[in-house]
């Protein structure tokens, strides 16, 4: 009898106890909990940089339904305002779970607010309206040159403790936004991008969605266009095609269990975010999306990109930094990365750095990671002008099947083109004159990669430096590749290899 009164005694002070420290960091409106068991922290164990924990935000035990703000998920109805209803209400209470249920959600932009997750149940999709009135020209940066573009479908500006979570799915409407050739199409894809419209064919073979799209091209540098008055920036809207998923400044966040798809331009981009989470997340594009990259990681601290998988129009993983002067001047390098156990199914490159890599890459680790039917697998490209420097990567474990072009390439002569497209229009840049070494010549060194398999590739390995600053100190161990021709080396020194086969087959 008294052992048993002192095990019920013992088990109300336990009970107490785990009520307090529940109640305690409920009350933290969504910091992460460093003493709850952080399901996460294997991931930042054990590296061969200096990276710490990473922990998934906490939310207040509190959420409300969409619905209950006069949203009808019927495919038809604009949510916009219950979407704006519903987090400000949340926000006001201090944050907490916004439940999207069964059906088809269409809006306009939506924008998340401090301590909010975004929460998607089983059947919910949230469809973004394809009307660019609905999304206001804004500040911002794209493909990392400061500019103007239209507002993201769904997007998050100096926030802390954000996620989108579930199981639906976020759609972009990326067909009324993105130009298309008709190299990469079927003859009834194209027929369909024809019959759609206020779209024109600007030239054989290539559809863009308005005129004033097709206008904004003949005066725009690498997707960055100048206008002169407000009349001209709004015809051309259309142009501006914003990226899906806008994360910017923002800290503790976690994109998990969510299907990311058919964005306007990129789909996922977090911009100067620090400790971020992305987990069993599948970003999808259509495979002729023009720059519909999947996943693109800028001037990001602290993130980890784990059991994810990648199906894009463009590069699947991708870390930037900014680009050029505006690069520099931001001088925010993307460093302390893990990217573990994640699949690339198609697009440019599986894993890909750069070109935009002007504040600098560091201390990154990819492993046990599988590129299937990529146009590239590992993907290191840059140019003059660029600046920065990318250095300590570490790759592991990673496998790979019907690869396009190159296994691993590294591409100091990056001119917006794809290795496929390169190699297609018969590009051979002048990689023997020497140019001045400044602050925009950029630097690609200490690079290890380890145990990679590729059966099928058109190339194994192309290392293409600048003469003034070959690509420096990458260590090649235990590679097999079977491909249709051999690895090239120029401008490249202290490459050791070890245990390095290729298979011309």
């Amino acid at each position: 009898m008294k052992k048993q009164i002192i095990l019920l005694l013992l088990g109300i002070t336990l009970t107490a106890s785990a009520q307090k420290h529940t109640a305690r960091h409920a009350s933290d409106k969504g910091k992460p909990c460093a003493k709850c068991d952080n399901p996460y922290k294997r991931y930042t164990q054990d590296l061969p940089f200096q990276m710490p924990e990473v922990a998934a935000p906490q939310f207040p035990d509190r959420k409300v339904n969409l619905k209950d703000f006069g949203a009808i998920g019927d495919g038809i109805t604009l949510n916009t305002e219950a979407f704006a209803k519903a987090i400000d209400a949340l926000s006001a209470q201090g944050g907490g779970k916004l439940v999207v249920p069964a059906g088809v959600w269409f809006t306009g932009p939506i924008q998340l607010k401090s301590n909010i997750n975004l929460h998607l149940k089983v059947g919910a999709v949230i469809l973004f309206s394809g009307d660019d009135k609905l999304y206001p020209i804004i500040k911002t940066s794209f493909e990392g040159l400061d500019t103007r573009r239209c507002q993201s479908p769904l997007s998050a500006n100096g926030c802390e403790n954000i996620a989108i979570t579930g199981h639906g799915v976020i759609d972009g409407n990326g067909q009324y936004w993105r130009p298309v050739k008709k190299s990469k199409m079927t003859d009834n894809q194209w027929k369909e991008v024809l019959s759609r419209p206020g779209g024109v064919e600007s030239k054989k073979g290539y559809w863009v969605p308005s005129q004033g799209y097709a206008d904004a091209e003949k005066n725009a540098d690498m997707n960055v266009v100048k206008a002169s008055s407000e009349a001209e920036w709004n015809n051309y809207k259309r142009f501006l095609r914003p990226v899906m998923i806008s994360l910017v400044n923002c800290k503790n966040v976690l994109l998990q269990g969510v299907i990311f798809q058919n964005s306007p331009a990129w789909n996922i981009h977090p911009l100067m975010c620090e400790n971020i989470i992305l987990d069993n997340v599948l970003a999808r594009n259509p495979a002729y999306a023009q720059n519909g990259d999947a996943l693109d990681l800028e001037s990001c601290k602290n993130a980890l990109i784990v059991n994810s998988k990648f199906d894009a129009g463009d590069d699947g993983i991708c870390i930037k930094s900014g680009k050029d002067a505006d690069g520099r001047r931001r001088g925010r390098p993307c460093e302390n990365v893990v990217v573990d156990g994640c699949t690339v199914f198609a697009g440019h490159g599986g894993f890909v750095v750069g070109s935009e890599m002007s504040g600098g890459v560091r201390n990154i680790l990819v492993k046990s990671c599988q590129f299937l039917g990529t146009d590239v697998g590992l993907r290191f490209k840059s140019t003059r002008g660029r600046g920065g420097i990318v250095e300590n990567i570490f790759i592991r474990d990673i496998s790979m099947t019907d690869i396009k072009t190159d296994a691993i390439t590294f591409n100091m002569y990056y001119g917006g083109k794809s290795v496929a497209e390169m190699l297609a229009d018969g590009d051979n840049p002048d990689n023997t004159t020497k140019a001045p070494v400044t602050e925009e010549t950029p630097i690609f060194r200490n690079i290890d990669i380890q145990d990679v398999v590729c059966n099928g590739a058109g190339r194994a390995m192309e290392f293409n430096g600048l003469p003034e600053m070959p690509i420096q100190g990458i260590n090649l161990k235990n590679i097999v590749i079977k491909a249709k021709k051999d690895a090239t080396f120029t401008n490249a020194e202290n490459i050791t290899k070890k245990n390095v086969h290729v298979t011309i087959e």
